[in-house]
């Protein structure tokens, strides 16, 4: 059974499962279904309709599932899922979606989320990345999986941050940033690629040497923006051990919609 603290409020709907620990003075809606294991800390305020899965650790004074921030929201059942194993630490405020878009904002599984971390409507955020204090994402951002995003940085409404991308300290990005780059600074540049990232992960020589190829052709060599695409698809033919890293950094760049960071 959930083990509820005897000043937490939990109001009837809500589904517990078993193991769900909720701590003092907290506040549970009644569309809210939270997964087995998952802890509460105490002062916190979940609410909308709001799923959380197995495992996860949220720590004290956070908000989730609170109306979105968007003068355009009437009122509509727009949700907020968020996956397994994930680490919310203090102050963190994640909202729902808006029926201008998918209608549910999204955060996937072992993800690190500091303190004061801000995720607004419709962002869709993947695996295991890490999201450092007092950062921002604004409405339908779209974070990869292992990206990590420094402390004090914006992202821009719409904008997508590729898998294993990273940005500085105070980034303000206002561009989409592709796979495997590092990038910081106001205006936003591309510092390099992300390889002790890629070492720590476990990419090999080859994989880490295709994508040092690819930042070299998208930002090195001078080249137009479809010329470099096009180079960067012929790659997976010539380096076969890292024909999945080559396939998703074209189907990112084909979907960039703001521009990429350059």
């Amino acid at each position: 059974m959930a083990t509820i603290h005897p000043t937490a409020i939990v109001e009837p709907g809500a589904e517990l499962a078993e193991g769900v620990a909720v701590g003092p003075y907290s506040i549970i809606g009644e569309h809210v279904r939270i997964g087995a294991g998952t802890r509460v800390g105490p002062h916190c305020v979940i609410e909308g309709r709001t799923t959380i899965g197995r495992d996860n650790r949220i720590f004290q004074f956070v908000s989730l599932g609170a109306v979105p921030q968007d003068k355009k929201y009437a009122g509509e059942p727009t949700t907020l899922e968020i996956g397994d194993r994930n680490t919310i630490r203090e102050y963190c405020n994640f909202n729902l979606g808006t029926v201008q878009d998918a209608g549910t904002t999204r955060i996937g599984d072992d993800n690190w989320l500091m303190n004061n971390v801000h995720i607004a409507h419709d962002c869709v955020v993947g695996n295991q990345t890490i999201i450092a204090g007092y950062a921002g994402l604004a409405g339908h951002v779209h974070l990869g999986d292992w990206a990590i995003v420094g402390a004090m940085s914006g992202l821009h409404q719409f904008v997508k941050m590729g898998a294993h991308a990273m940005t500085g300290f105070q980034s303000h990005v206002s561009q989409d940033v592709p796979p495997y780059m590092m990038v910081d600074g106001n205006p936003l540049s591309v510092r390099g690629f992300n390889g002790e990232g890629l070492r720590r992960r476990g990419f090999g020589v080859a994989r880490i040497a295709a994508v040092k190829q690819m930042h070299r052709l998208l930002y090195r060599e001078g080249l137009p923006l479809d010329e470099a695409r096009s180079r960067i698809a012929a790659l997976a033919g010539s380096e076969p051990e890292a024909a999945g890293d080559v396939q998703l950094m074209s189907a990112f760049l084909a979907a960039a919609t703001r521009g990429i960071a350059r």
